[in-house]
């Protein structure tokens, strides 16, 4: 899993609102076995002129020339809302992206994105908008940096931008973990309480 520390990249606003999984990556999209391919489903319906189609709709801001490379996405409100489908963090993963900024989160995408290497960053909209009228202007100049130890959000001009997260969630990004990996850190106090565990209860491991 990516690591995440000081990120700074290009970010291609996507300002709607209620964006849901669905629209991340369709299920016609979702055929393959491994995770690997499916960034080239994100988006699919906006991307595409035709569904099942790869010719590239022009109007589509990721295929504009001046955010090749984006790996910030600012969003709307409720991004990642709808089904649980894990495949929309893989999609996104896949593509590049590294950061999601937006007003709030579908909460099992916000969960899936974190256990996926991509951190979700929850900002007032107003602040979200400020952002996207910035990178708007040039793109690849003004491409925006996010320091997840100092929990900031800046760009070369202008406030930077203070967001919570959770300390746990915070580690495994930073440390490149998954929720297994992040157990596993724990190995030594876990064999400690099930030797004192079988030593008080010997029936539970017959």
């Amino acid at each position: 899993m990516h690591k995440i520390t000081v990120h700074r990249g290009i970010a291609a606003p996507i300002l709607r609102n209620n964006v849901d999984t669905d629209a991340i990556i369709p299920s016609r999209e979702m055929k393959r076995v491994s995770r690997q391919g499916l960034g080239e489903g994100l988006f699919a319906a906006w991307r595409y002129t035709l569904p099942g189609s790869r010719e590239e709709n022009p109007d589509f801001i990721l295929n504009q020339q001046a955010y090749a490379g984006t790996s910030i996405l600012l969003a709307g409100a409720n991004f990642g809302c709808g089904s649980s489908r894990e495949h929309a963090a893989w999609a996104l993963c896949d593509y590049g992206i590294r950061v999601i900024i937006a007003p709030s989160f579908g909460s099992i995408f916000y969960s899936n994105c974190i256990r996926n290497g991509i951190l979700p960053i929850e900002l007032a909209e107003d602040t979200v908008n400020a952002l996207a009228a910035y990178v708007t202007q040039a793109p690849k100049n003004n491409r925006l940096t996010i320091d997840l130890p100092q929990q900031r959000v800046s760009a070369a001009t202008g406030p930077s931008y203070p967001f919570m997260i959770n300390a746990a969630a915070k580690e495994m990004l930073i440390k490149g973990l998954d929720g297994i990996a992040l157990t596993l850190q724990s190995v030594d106090t876990i064999d400690v309480f099930e030797q004192r565990d079988r030593e008080q209860r010997p029936w539970i491991y017959l």
